[in-house]
């Protein structure tokens, strides 16, 4: 198979798709790669660490889209990437497209078959392909929150450690899934006082018992999130539920309740985001204040530290782009229910249904999408 990795054209996104050692395993597998030129640049990965490895490197995103047979990328493809996109090709990224119907009508009338990266699944339950950048985005909320809450920024001026003689940031963390313990980690380490929520009585028994000495965990019921709410410095929207769109946990409303100066992180932004205020930010402009509240929605938070997440998303996404490329994705798919539950579009019909319910779609079941 042919595999193209152009660059990714997001502001501020300096992860890369393929790295050096996934291309040079595609090509012992008997595959070719093709590279943007400068497109591992921003992760620390030369071109030449791809023609050593055996891939092509060419000038023009245009030259890849048109001749590989599968595309893979970090982040979804943006207007003038879909435009490119063709019918019958395969397209491998993250895509988030219960948020953005814009990109699913374009992904759906380009005829591509589109498999997310977030919605694999594996035998533990888990999200393979999504996890290491949700470890990612986790850590660096409470880095980024910590930043926010500076009185330069707009923050309340509260250091997150405290000092003798001075009380520790309070810091809520709404999701105790990977991005909410990352962060609870985190925020803990730097000195702040933790509290985790989560709706799962067995999650928050697992995090009680391995983390009890280093963060506190309650329910999450809509009184307690917006008594934590009220008491918080830094608030962190971590909450998920596969390829749907976020629930909204804090309206417009109750931000008059919130401390001013209180920092709102919304890791949950791919999908929606998860507080009502929340809008898309970029590493460019991060933040934004409503109602003296502060607000941290950048979308793609790991591009910020592009060398560890490329690394991080690659030694993830590298079986599934071999597998893929070794039997065809049909073939593949067949033979993994995990990554058939990666399909989201297929020959101009949606594929996955949860993002058949958030747009409003009709939905095409994936087994089913393996036959035509």
């Amino acid at each position: 198979m042919h595999i193209g990795c152009p660059k990714e054209i997001k502001p501020q996104e300096f992860r890369v798709g393929i790295t050096p050692n996934a291309a040079q395993e595609a090509i012992a597998h008997g595959h070719s790669v093709t590279v943007e030129t400068g497109a591992g640049t921003g992760a620390g990965f030369a071109d030449q660490a791809y023609i050593d490895a055996g891939a092509t490197i060419v000038g023009t995103p245009a030259e890849i889209y048109r001749s590989a047979e599968m595309i893979v990328k970090v982040k979804e493809p943006l207007s003038p990437e879909r435009k490119m996109l063709r019918e019958g090709q395969l397209l491998f990224a993250y895509l988030h497209l219960a948020a953005d119907i814009g990109q699913t009508d374009d992904l759906l009338d380009s005829g591509a078959t589109c498999i997310a990266y977030e919605t694999v699944t594996d035998d533990a339950g888990g999200l393979p392909l999504l996890a290491p950048m949700s470890e990612v985005a986790g850590r660096l909320a409470p880095q980024m929150g910590a930043w926010t809450l500076q009185k330069a920024n707009g923050g309340r001026g509260v250091l997150m450690g405290g000092v003798p003689g001075v009380s520790p940031a309070n810091v809520a963390v709404l999701g105790g899934g990977v991005v909410g313990t990352q962060a609870a980690k985190i925020a803990a380490g730097m000195g702040a006082d933790v509290t985790v929520v989560d709706r799962s009585l067995p999650r928050l028994r697992y995090l009680d018992e391995v983390y009890g000495g280093r963060f506190k965990t309650n329910f999450a019921s809509a009184g307690n999130i917006i008594d934590l709410a009220k008491e918080a410095d830094l608030i962190i929207g971590a909450v998920l539920i596969p390829g749907a769109t976020a629930p909204k946990l804090l309206s417009r409303a109750q931000l008059s309740e919130l401390k001013p100066g209180a920092v709102l992180v919304d890791v949950a932004i791919d999908q929606g985001g998860c507080f009502e205020t929340s809008r898309v930010t970029t590493h460019e402009n991060p933040i934004y204040s409503v109602d003296g509240v502060m607000h941290y929605c950048v979308a793609n938070m790991p591009g910020a530290v592009a060398r560890t997440s490329t690394i991080a998303l690659g030694n993830a996404t590298m079986p599934y782009m071999l597998a893929l490329a070794d039997k065809g994705w049909k073939q593949a798919c067949k033979d993994d229910e995990h990554l058939l539950r990666g399909l989201n579009i297929h020959a101009g019909k949606v594929t996955y249904a949860a993002v058949g319910k958030a747009l409003d779609l009709d939905v095409l079941p994936p087994i089913l999408a393996l036959k035509i």
